[in-house]
């Protein structure tokens, strides 16, 4: 079993910040982008954080489907909307300048909404809601993504693996944040096995044919293709009530298409007809309530925080000692990690090496 290597958080985030401006992304724009990552393995969610840095962001900015300037332009505004156009920029960028808009007009009104179209990979959804419940305001967030599940009784990738994300604020140290995909896996989960070199289990995957898959190298090839699928959030067919993810992976896809006037479906595969790879132009949205507006906030947390502690002190099953809430076993992680760093794997450390190399930084890591 390989060794767990770590590597300071402040000299990751140095990096980070100073490799995505390497690129050409502004300063305060890389901040942005460095911190999202980094949230992702504070969470422990090694699927999103500095392990998708380089094929997500910095290999995309290379190849130009994503552009490490993002110009945003407000197309409509109201007190309590907002509709954006990132025009191909920096996906956490952008959403982040749409949180900040939102939780300040959802403060003054008690409620706001926004959507964004021609965007690129926001990171993970629960960064948004966060930013809305350490505010003590209720955070919603969606958003579409290269085709990859497929319809109950479908074989073909139709739908991205769109999260829909809630953060609801609590009276203890941790909000209740849900952010998950409306698939079984992701495609986040199935690079990290292909990098990894595991397989992605059965019964996650279905090929045209209708067999699953488990290779996760041809998995990604078959997704890219379009001869492979995710099964949706219950699974294949009806038995196991597949229906239900693949309709709540719909109405992410509608939200973040249709409220923005955005693209949606097979226009976000980030390859062109002839076979070039061109823009991605995803889509997200957005909501934020402040519960001043209804109870109060603080009434608000401390009912939120009562159903949790219920939830976990509730009668757990044989040979379980433990029950927990979304969010719970993030905020652990983050205990366990805050003075140890973040977790790089071999395949990572070669990216981090790669890319310092590439950009001539004097970074040196503790793992050479």
């Amino acid at each position: 079993m390989e060794k767990e290597i770590y590597v300071s958080w402040e000299l990751m985030n140095d990096f980070l910040t100073d490799a995505f401006v390497g690129y050409g992304v502004p300063r305060e724009d890389a901040a942005i982008c460095a911190d999202v990552l980094l949230e992702s393995d504070r969470r422990g969610i090694t699927s999103h954080g500095c392990n998708r840095f380089k094929p997500i962001y910095i290999d995309r900015i290379k190849k130009g489907t994503l552009l490490p300037v993002t110009e945003l332009e407000i197309i409509k505004e109201t007190p309590t909307t907002v509709v954006m156009d990132a025009h191909d920029g920096m996906g956490m960028v952008a959403s982040h300048r749409m949180m900040q808009m939102l939780i300040e007009k959802a403060k003054t009104y008690g409620m706001a909404g926004g959507a964004i179209r021609n965007s690129t990979h926001y990171g993970i959804a629960g960064y948004w809601t966060s930013m809305a419940s350490r505010e003590g305001l209720i955070g919603v967030t969606g958003t579409n993504a290269r085709p990859s599940i497929a319809p109950t009784f479908g074989v073909e990738n139709m739908l991205g693996t769109n999260p829909l994300t809630f953060s609801l604020p609590t009276d203890e140290e941790f909000p209740f944040c849900l952010d998950c995909a409306t698939s079984i896996v992701q495609r986040g989960r199935i690079e990290y096995y292909a990098r990894e070199g595991k397989e992605t289990p059965a019964g996650t995957v279905i090929s045209e044919n209708g067999t699953p898959m488990t290779d996760s190298e041809a998995i990604l090839k078959a997704l890219v293709d379009g001869t492979a699928a995710l099964a949706p959030l219950g699974g294949i067919g009806e038995e196991l009530a597949g229906y239900k993810g693949y309709g709540y992976a719909t109405v992410v896809e509608i939200l973040s298409a249709a409220l923005a006037g955005g693209q949606y479906m097979k226009a976000l595969t980030g390859v062109a007809e002839d076979g070039r790879p061109q823009m991605y132009h995803l889509g997200h949205f957005f909501f934020v309530v402040d519960p001043e507006a209804f109870v109060g906030r603080e009434e608000f947390k401390k009912i939120a925080g009562n159903i949790c502690r219920e939830l976990r002190a509730s009668k757990k099953a044989p040979g379980n000692d433990r029950i927990y809430t979304a969010g719970e076993k993030e905020y652990l992680v983050w205990l366990d990690r805050k003075d140890k760093g973040v977790p790089v794997t071999k395949a990572v450390q070669k990216e981090l090496i790669e890319v310092r190399d590439e950009l001539g930084l004097s970074y040196r890591f503790a793992f050479e």
